[in-house]
């Protein structure tokens, strides 16, 4: 029979919790007609800024026609734009209208209300402990180059800043 430590294996630990925060995230979504992909190349954009085709097919690990479709609903529902890069006309760049603000703000919504879904019962100081042991897990196995979904630390600070304006 086929043997493995699974009580002592951070991958089947995070990839447990990772695929319950996606089903639950997609079913929230889709409640208000939003897939998961969706949301996805917009988070993306959110935490990084506007972005190739192909480095957003990167990131979601997705070959290039699949999210070609996923862009072209949100380009034909006027979510996103996408514009031939200056520097490269083989580019095309993603970047999202005004017209997907409200449709964002819906996402926001089921997003957080999974947080707390998820985060029910962990004290802050247990939040801060997990998200500083994953930052170092993703360090660790990155080597020297940066990890695929980490932030952009120039558009953190300006989001940051915005937000102390802003309270």
């Amino acid at each position: 029979m086929l043997q493995y430590d699974y009580e002592e294996s951070i991958g089947y630990w995070i990839m447990g919790a990772a695929h319950e925060l996606q089903r639950a995230l997609n079913e929230e979504l889709a409640a208000h007609g939003i897939t998961f992909r969706q949301w996805e190349v917009l988070a993306l954009i959110s935490l990084k800024g506007n972005q190739s085709q192909s480095e957003l097919a990167e990131q979601m690990r997705l070959e290039a026609p699949t999210l070609v479709g996923v862009l072209d609903r949100m380009e034909r529902d006027g979510w996103i734009v996408r514009e031939t890069d200056t520097a490269d006309r083989r580019r095309k760049i993603v970047r999202p209208t005004s017209q997907v603000e409200p449709v964002w703000n819906r996402m926001v919504e089921c997003a957080r209300s999974i947080r707390a879904r998820a985060t029910e019962g962990i004290a802050e100081a247990e939040l801060h402990t997990l998200r500083d042991c994953l930052l170092k897990v993703r360090g660790n196995l990155a080597g020297d180059k940066t990890p695929v979904l980490a932030p952009d630390p120039k558009r953190s600070q300006v989001a940051r800043e915005a937000s102390e304006e802003a309270s």
